[in-house]
């Protein structure tokens, strides 16, 4: 019986904290008159990886489980039937394969090492038996002209292993049909569930549309891939499990894209490990349903919407995301209107029902629309998230229709200020949020300061014109004095650091704890 795995909160809570390397604890920049000297503050910065709220883990845990087992690595080479692949001359050692010309059919379950090279042909599996299909890919390089360089017509599950030291290469042609409901649309494409996995390298060329697609579930357990496709980078019709591995995507539309709507328990995307780095089109992570992030290092460097969602949880990890318009959105799709009573929220929009949760990990965000955009709520219980927003009115740093609860870690956000929105009233952690008077232009440092301790400090690296700043220490109705000028001191992630120096730096406000940014859709509507 296979051991299964569900994306609940134990598996996305993690084993230990990701700390970045500490040089001190202690913030003693000075907090006198601009121009007076202020001594850099050496601080640390950590994110915990955290458990998700009862509410995430109770959204989690219905999904359905993933494929993948221990032992899909494991093999005999011994016993393994070898295929060396050659234009018209392929060699087959066992049973199991047949070879029409330039097209080489496995047939049955069990362990096929291949290496070789085909410049016009084709991997088929069509196997009718119950059992894995275990496709050792040793220095294979396909290319097929007119379709899939690896077709998975039928299986019962496809294990692709990357032997150790070989680099394989599988290119697809360019503009054959892709219009039937089944068609291959991808230079590795499979109907049954897909792991990928070992130590070795894959390169993937997606030249009529996907790189890698399967009509069920896909697992990524290691190896070195890079994808470059014209369409979806990666496609896991029911879900998307990495657990390993360095992958790099390279795609026109999404990056990683899980897309089964037919219910809530599929169409998730989970990175538990492992290093995912995309450069997209569209999206850069899309899941229809749930997506959750526990560990590992995710960078989109490109995207229109960087990472998105029905539910999306981040309990560990280091995230970085890059995008022209929301950096990350939640929505379920639905539009259940809820009222909001919180301080500073979704002043009366609709609230989908869907959850943004952070509970660890580090996220930074530099975004052209909606930074942190929820259409239902936001828990922020742990973790660091830092956002550089938008310039234009029309979106906000942070965006939810259901409010920002804020119960703990670290909360960064700086914008415009047209559609500002601050965290609710009622938030278990103090928050202070501010609209200044003038726009902070790109390169200056805005420090958050009480007494003589700086709070936070942040290097814009566009026009701003709010700040949101939410961390241990703020203390709700205190007031707090915000400079602009002077410098970051300590360990960072991404432009905002908890310590810093106002050296040379000017006052420019005093913000209360607790008093929400009124004057857009988010707490302007508020009394």
């Amino acid at each position: 019986m296979r051991t299964h795995r569900r994306i609940t909160a134990a598996v996305l809570a993690g084993a230990s904290a990701l700390a970045l390397a500490a040089c001190g604890a202690t913030a003693n920049s000075s907090t006198t008159a601009a121009g007076a000297a202020g001594t850099a503050a050496t601080t640390t910065v950590t994110a915990a990886t955290g458990a998700q709220s009862s509410d995430m883990a109770s959204r989690l845990a219905d999904n359905t489980t993933t494929h993948a087992q221990a032992d899909d690595l494991d093999y005999d080479a011994a016993s393994a039937v070898t295929v060396t692949l050659a234009d018209g001359a392929t060699q087959v050692s066992g049973s199991g394969v047949t070879v029409a010309g330039n097209v080489v059919t496995i047939t049955t379950k069990g362990t096929y090492v291949v290496s070789g090279s085909l410049s016009n042909g084709q991997l088929v599996v069509d196997s009718s038996v119950e059992g894995k299909v275990r496709i050792v890919l040793s220095g294979a390089t396909i290319t097929n002209s007119s379709g899939a360089a690896i077709d998975v017509k039928a299986a019962d599950e496809v294990v692709v292993v990357l032997a150790a030291g070989t680099t394989s290469t599988l290119t697809d042609g360019t503009g054959y049909d892709t219009s039937g409901a089944d068609a291959p649309d991808a230079a590795l494409f499979s109907m049954a569930d897909l792991t990928i996995g070992g130590t070795g390298t894959l390169v993937v060329h997606g030249r009529t549309a996907d790189g890698i697609a399967t009509k069920d579930g896909l697992a990524i357990l290691g190896g070195t891939i890079t994808v470059d496709a014209v369409d979806d980078g990666i496609r896991g019709k029911d879900y998307i499990d990495v657990q390993g591995g360095t992958l790099a995507v390279t795609s026109g539309q999404d990056g990683l894209k899980s897309t089964n709507e037919t219910d809530d328990t599929v169409g998730w995307i989970a990175v538990h490990a492992g290093t995912v780095r995309i450069a997209a089109g569209d999206d850069g992570m899309h899941a229809e349903g749930d997506l959750a992030i526990s560990g590992g290092t995710v960078t989109v460097s490109k995207s229109t919407e960087g990472i998105e969602g029905a539910n999306i949880a981040i309990s560990g990890g280091a995230i970085t995301v890059t995008a022209s318009d929301d950096g990350v959105n939640v929505s379920s799709g639905s539009g259940t209107t809820q009222g909001n009573q919180g301080g500073g929220g979704g002043g009366g929009m609709q609230d989908d029902g869907s959850l943004l949760s952070i509970s660890g990990g580090t996220i930074v965000v530099n975004s052209g629309g909606d930074g942190l955009d929820s259409n239902g709520s936001t828990e922020i219980s742990g973790g660091i998230a830092v956002v550089s927003g938008p310039t234009a009115n029309n979106n906000g740093a942070l965006d939810s229709n259901g409010g920002i609860n804020v119960s703990g870690g670290t909360v960064v956000a700086a914008g415009s200020a047209g559609m500002a929105e601050s965290p609710e009233a009622d938030s278990a952690q103090g928050w202070v949020a501010v609209r200044l008077t003038q726009q902070v232009a790109a390169g200056q440092v805005i420090s958050i300061v009480s007494g003589d301790q700086v709070i936070a400090s942040f290097r814009t690296d566009k026009a701003t014109a709010s700040i949101v700043v939410s961390a241990a220490g703020i203390a709700k109705g205190q007031s707090y004095d915000v400079y602009v000028g002077g410098s970051l001191a300590g360990e960072q992630v991404g432009n905002y650091s908890p310590g810093g120096s106002i050296s040379g730096a000017t006052k420019v406000a005093t913000a209360t704890a607790g008093q929400a940014i009124f004057g857009g859709m988010g707490g302007g509507m508020r009394p």
